[in-house]
């Protein structure tokens, strides 16, 4: 099958970057714009923008006939749903398969099957790969129970969602009702679904996740794995790969967990397989697939030269895999920092606004992703995103040395930003040595507000 017309069914510098793999491609870039989108740099590069509606998400991106709608409208072969918004909602898969367009992603039954974390913790253990001791809870009573057996502290997760929402910790039996009763309301409001589970707390562990590719056969390749211990509030700033400091036979398990998993599955396109690394047990246990491209993918196609996109399309096109896992090879480190209109000093509190004057770094192993331009503006509808600088080295040291000179270089004007935060997290002597744990930021903080002396830009 020969895909000529994509609709891109998101925005930002993801929408960028699809659009730049298709033009490679020869194919047809179609963009789904909301109303505050449609004088953005992506729709500007883009073969043709369709607004989808008015600026809030609820009102655009996340309508399901809108956006297939649109598709049909411009007779798109198919829709790339990027990150975040619809990429991981069975209906829009559904959606497509129902109305002849392809989905570039997973089918429909894989993105339920995964969405679902007790069922994924189901698959998991169906693969023989270990999960995080714990299970479902539907009362205060079954919770009690469980804790008895697995001991505190506990996480109390959305069994519907992700990206930290729905996530409470209890470091007690006098704080799980409240912790039950928290996570319940977040993950209903946020996903539609309260159901929530609970897992052992993990007090020193490491968030490693493993790239898969998979034809929708059965066969999957692995194209290495990620560290993205570095986070705040379960929301990831800096990732990088190889991870550091990781032993080798751990390394090598994590990435025949990974292909076991997606491979029951018979998993189609791109995802990634996360797991927790317990440091003070020496083990691993599985979190969550992602069904979707990530943001932090660039890491990866640095160390690999593979573009993702462009397999994500071949393979939704039919071709399967076009690569054999001995044909992956690794060339050096890669390391992504996400720049968010965000104020560290204010408790990380989104900054919207006009970026009045940018100016974003260059030279031997730096990519930077962004959407962002002088004169760009930040809407406070949706994630405040900017870009991604991403540096790559010959090894850790040498990638180290670049994205400290990126993020230095670095000029943003007229709204706040987290690069000195992220400059403060790169001069770190434990960031330095590698393998920071999932704490490691809250260590850094200390519960106090971000302060420098000046801020970068």
């Amino acid at each position: 099958m020969t895909l000529r017309r994509i609709l891109i069914a998101n925005r930002g510098e993801i929408a960028l970057r699809i659009i730049r793999t298709c033009r490679r491609l020869g194919i047809e870039a179609v963009l789904a714009a909301s109303e505050v989108d449609c004088a953005s740099v992506p729709a500007r590069l883009a073969d043709r923008t369709v607004c989808i509606g008015p600026s809030r998400a609820s009102d655009s991106y996340l309508k399901v006939d809108t956006i297939v709608a649109a598709a049909l409208a411009v007779h798109a072969d198919a829709i790339h749903p990027g990150y975040g918004f619809l990429s991981e909602r069975q209906t829009l898969a559904r959606a497509c398969e129902e109305h002849g367009i392809v989905f570039i992603g997973p089918t429909a039954g894989q993105i339920e099957a995964v969405g679902d974390k007790l069922r994924a913790r189901a698959q998991a253990q169906a693969a023989q790969v270990p999960v995080v001791p714990g299970g479902a809870v539907t009362s205060v009573e079954d919770a009690a129970v469980l804790a008895r057996q697995i001991g505190f502290p506990l996480l109390v997760k959305a069994v519907g969602g992700g990206g930290g929402r729905g996530m409470k910790r209890a470091e007690s039996a006098a704080e799980l009702p409240h912790a039950l009763q928290l996570a319940g309301s977040e993950a209903g409001a946020a996903f539609g679904d309260a159901r929530v589970y609970v897992e052992r707390f993990v007090s020193h562990g490491r968030h490693v996740e493993v790239q898969v590719l998979g034809d929708g056969q059965g066969r999957v390749i692995h194209l290495g794995e990620r560290d993205c211990s570095v986070q705040r509030r379960y929301q990831k700033l800096i990732e990088e790969t190889p991870a550091p400091g990781l032993p080798e036979s751990m390394r090598q398990r994590l990435h025949e967990a990974a292909i076991r998993f997606a491979a029951r599955l018979a998993y189609r396109g791109a995802g990634t397989v996360e797991f927790l690394v317990d440091l003070e047990r020496g083990e691993f246990y599985f979190l969550e697939m992602n069904a979707r491209i990530q943001v932090e993918h660039p890491v990866t196609e640095a160390v690999t030269g593979i573009d993702l996109v462009a397999e994500q399309i071949a393979i939704a096109a039919g071709e399967g895999l076009r690569m054999s896992q001995s044909e992956v090879t690794w060339r050096g480190h890669a390391i992504e920092c996400r720049v968010n209109a965000e104020d560290p000093a204010r408790d990380f509190l989104p900054s919207p606004g006009c970026a009045s004057a940018v100016r974003w770094p260059g030279g031997e192993g730096i990519r930077v992703d962004t959407h962002i331009e002088t004169g760009a503006r930040i809407p406070p509808f949706y994630d405040s995103l900017m870009a991604k600088i991403i540096a790559h080295g010959v090894d850790r040291e040498d990638a180290l040395e670049r994205m400290w000179r990126a993020i230095a270089s670095t000029r943003i004007r007229g709204v706040a930003t987290n690069l000195a935060f992220h400059s403060t997290v790169l001069a770190n002597s434990e960031f330095q040595t590698g393998g920071v744990d999932t704490g490691f930021l809250a260590r850094l903080l200390g519960g106090a507000p971000f302060t420098v002396e000046a801020r970068c830009g």
